[in-house]
């Protein structure tokens, strides 16, 4: 009748206005057209009533509205791969004839309805990749007709309710990724139509039920990554005749593997690796579809010569893609078949095992491999030379072997090659030219080896090496090729311990001249005259000012000593010890210094550094401009370029603990001390309490600059600072942990609200994990709903 689809239109129009449409899809939605006309509609032959709603990946975001309740014909609801926020409208469950509800990859919270039991003809429920919480209601357990249930990557928690062990039709039960615990229910043997099970990525406990294992319609079982324990029955390989998954890793699953398994011919998948297993790995024949084998991480071998044996059973499939073994016991020859992979192998990982003997020529038949992993064994002899023919080669590992002979050549032919580790070996001779062909290197490890000569300078100059060069610990000679300074991007460069040339004097006695020369006059004039509008900062022992160098027109930050406060001069002595040596890329640059007479003929000294363009990580987490900011509008640090910053600090302090020759700690690790560049890459400041650990070689510089006070700041200093405690490695991550907890909080630990022994460190861990989006900085979460209103794939703070 007329009357009810009335209601209809009225649900829809309805529907529309708690959506946002950025692409103006629903502008169909309107009176020229009847509404079964409309998009993403269809409606019954007989009553003219919607019974279709597919709007899926339409980058909507907004609700879904309770009037969607109205549409009493909806059989099937399509709404995937939006932005849809709030809840799922308990008025749903009014649709008696609703059989399909796909609501994947959007944001809906709360809890799942529990009149969702009231859908007698329901047959496929998915509502993958959202927040829902709450336990899953037992009161789905009616559902007789329900074939496909997933609530994949939520947030879910309680038991696997033991009603769905009423389910008959199902045959897909897909809950991974959640917070699920308890035991699985027995009941679930019952439903002889089961193929999929994924509970992997939960809480789960206890044995997997024998009533599972004996489902002989099962094809995928995936418990991975809970805290499941037990061992498996001797006969698992008679249980499942049609399995074709079978993923158990990251568990407590401890005893042999079956030989059993051995039955499974339908086998794609085997994922065993992070458990207790142990004693011989049984072979694996007859499984021609296998593509993917994992026993990674357990304690299986026994470091004998008959280990790997069960390695030639799996050469003949043609399917094969990842082939892990690593971290085992396993010993013994790697066996020459491992030519006989197939073609299709593209990840080969036997790292941290007991392996010995040469690596066989043969592994240079596995040409589209990809990833090649052997480190921490014992192998011994040469590389082979013809392992230049793996020329999809991405990552080469061979370190912490016993390898031996000169780096072959051929590995110049591994032109996609990212990463190269072949540190802590025995190789001797030149390092190979032919390495520059590899463009796309990122990292490269040649450290403690026996290798000579000089740096070849197209190495070295290789500008895709980003993350790591180490050459330390062998007898390189010559001087360090002027081609370093390609790397302008390098994260860590360690060459220490080889017999490099020196390309200055040793370091002068006198501080001075170990800059080059700026006068008073110099720094008085870029700074104005040391002008307020110029002030960037004021800290404990000086004033930074911007300052422009009129001879080169370089922007520069001028820290000026209070040379009148007690300690400042030894700050200054120690900020130029700690900084004359050290080179990365996140430490703030010191160029030069200045120590003299001012116009009044008082003492003036002064470090001049890069200027950091964006100022301080202080200044975007608490903005209170200084007069030379003042007139700049306020900006905002978003969630990436907070994780960036930390990455950055986490690397600098990497560099000062454990890079240098001498290692420092820093003492002072703050916002304020860390410099943002125009590039918003973070550069860690400020080593006035600097310290380099004793046993230096420079122990008047360690001891004099020990007898300050109390180091570090009131909040981010470690509590045993104030007892009288050594400084430590350990001090600067206590530092790192509070800057990290500031960073997400937007709160400093010297916030008002910090009372009453009540601390930015207890108040995150009450917090955590249930109350995490109430302390979450104010900015970031209005920065989550400015997005969400225009791009619904944009919820990296929901996962």
């Amino acid at each position: 009748s007329s009357t009810t689809n009335e209601t209809d239109k009225l649900a829809l129009l309805a529907f529309k206005a708690t959506i946002k449409d950025p692409y103006s899809v629903l502008d169909s939605w309107n009176d020229t057209i009847g509404f079964c006309h409309w998009y993403g509609l269809r409606c019954g032959l007989r009553h003219q009533r919607v019974t279709v709603l597919n709007l899926s990946s339409l980058g909507f975001s907004g609700s879904i509205s309770p009037y969607i309740g109205n549409l009493s014909f909806l059989s099937e609801i399509y709404l995937p791969n939006n932005g849809l926020v709030g809840e799922i409208p308990p008025q749903i469950g009014r649709l008696r004839y609703l059989r399909v509800l796909q609501l994947d990859n959007n944001l809906l919270a709360g809890e799942i309805p529990r009149n969702m039991s009231s859908w007698a003809k329901l047959e496929f429920v998915s509502i993958d990749s959202n927040q829902l919480t709450g336990e899953i209601p037992p009161e789905l357990g009616s559902l007789s007709k329900l074939g496909y249930l997933s609530f994949y990557k939520n947030a879910l928690f309680g038991n696997v309710p033991s009603s769905f062990g009423n389910l008959s039709s199902l045959y897909g039960l897909h809950l991974r990724s959640n917070n699920l615990g308890g035991s699985i229910p027995k009941v679930l043997g019952c439903l002889t139509n089961l193929q999929v099970i994924t509970f992997g990525d939960n809480r789960l406990s206890s044995t997997i039920p024998s009533s599972l294992l004996n489902l002989s319609s099962l094809v995928w079982f995936d418990v991975a990554s809970n805290r499941m324990l037990g061992s498996f029955p001797v006969d698992l390989g008679l249980m499942l005749p049609n399995i074709q998954g079978f993923s158990v890793g990251l568990n407590q699953f401890e005893g042999p593997i079956p030989s059993s398994i051995s039955n499974w011919t339908n086998l794609e998948y085997i994922e065993l690796g992070s458990n207790k297993l142990s004693g011989k790995v049984p072979s694996f024949r007859n499984m021609p579809r296998l593509w993917h084998f994992s026993i990674s991480h357990n304690e299986l071998g026994s470091g004998n010569s008959e280990d790997l044996s069960f390695v030639c059973s799996l050469t003949n499939y043609t399917r094969l893609k990842s082939f892990i073994i690593g971290r085992n016991r396993l010993g013994g020859a790697l066996p020459k078949c491992i030519g006989n992979f197939s073609s299709t192998l593209k990840s080969f990982k036997a790292y941290e095992n007991l392996m010995f003997g040469k690596i066989p020529r043969e592994i240079g038949n596995l040409v589209n491999l990809e990833v090649l992993c052997m480190a921490v064994n014992k192998f011994s002899g040469e590389i082979p030379p013809n392992i230049g023919n793996l020329q999809n080669l991405a990552i080469l590992s061979l370190g912490r072997n016993n390898l031996r002979g000169t780096i072959p050549t051929s590995l110049g032919n591994l032109t996609k090659l990212i990463g190269l580790i072949l540190g802590q070996n025995n190789f001797h001779g030149q390092i190979p030219s032919p390495l520059s062909k590899c463009q796309s290197l990122q990292w490269l490890d040649l450290s403690s080896n026996n290798l000579s000569s000089t740096i070849p300078p197209q190495l070295i100059g290789l500008s895709s090496i980003t993350i790591f060069l180490n050459l330390s610990c062998n007898r390189l000679s010559g001087v360090l090729p002027l081609e370093v300074g390609n790397l302008r991007t390098l994260t860590e460069l360690d060459i220490f311990d080889n017999m490099l040339k020196k390309v200055k004097e040793p370091i002068s006695t006198s501080m001075e001249d170990s800059w080059p020369y700026i006068s008073y006059r110099a720094l008085l004039k870029a700074t104005g005259g040391f002008s307020s509008m110029n002030l960037i900062g004021v800290g404990s022992f000086g004033s930074v000012y911007k300052g422009i160098i009129e001879e080169n027109g370089t922007a520069v930050a001028v820290k000026v000593l209070h040379l009148v406060h007690r300690g400042a001069l030894k700050s200054f002595m120690a900020e130029c010890e700690a900084l004359k040596n050290t080179r990365h890329r996140n430490l703030l640059k010191i160029l030069t210094i200045c120590s003299g007479i001012d116009y009044r003929q008082n003492d003036f000294k002064a470090l001049v550094y890069e200027y950091m363009e964006k100022g301080s990580l202080e200044r975007w987490l608490h903005p209170n401009p200084t007069p030379s900011h003042r007139n700049q509008p306020i900006q905002k640090l978003n969630f990436f370029h907070r994780i960036n910053v930390a990455i950055d600090v986490a690397f600098a302090l990497d560099y000062l603990h454990h890079r240098c020759h001498i290692p420092i700690v820093h003492c002072d690790l703050k916002p304020g001390n860390i410099l943002l560049d125009a590039d918003m890459v973070a550069h860690v400041g400020d080593f006035g309490l600097a310290k380099f650990l004793l046993g230096s070689s420079n122990d008047t510089i360690a001891n004099q600059m020990s007898s300050f006070g109390i180091r570090g700041t009131i909040g981010y200093a470690p509590p045993e600072y104030a007892m009288g405690c050594e400084v430590s490695r350990e001090g600067d991550i206590y530092s790192y942990g509070i800057l990290l907890l500031e960073m997400f909080t937007g709160l400093s630990p010297t916030d008002d609200i910090f009372r009453d022994n009540l601390t930015l460190h207890s108040f995150v861990a009450e917090a955590l994990p249930e109350r995490a989006m109430e302390i979450t900085d104010h900015i970031l979460l209005q920065e989550r709903e400015n997005h969400l209103s225009t791009n619904s794939h944009w919820h990296w703070l929901s996962k």
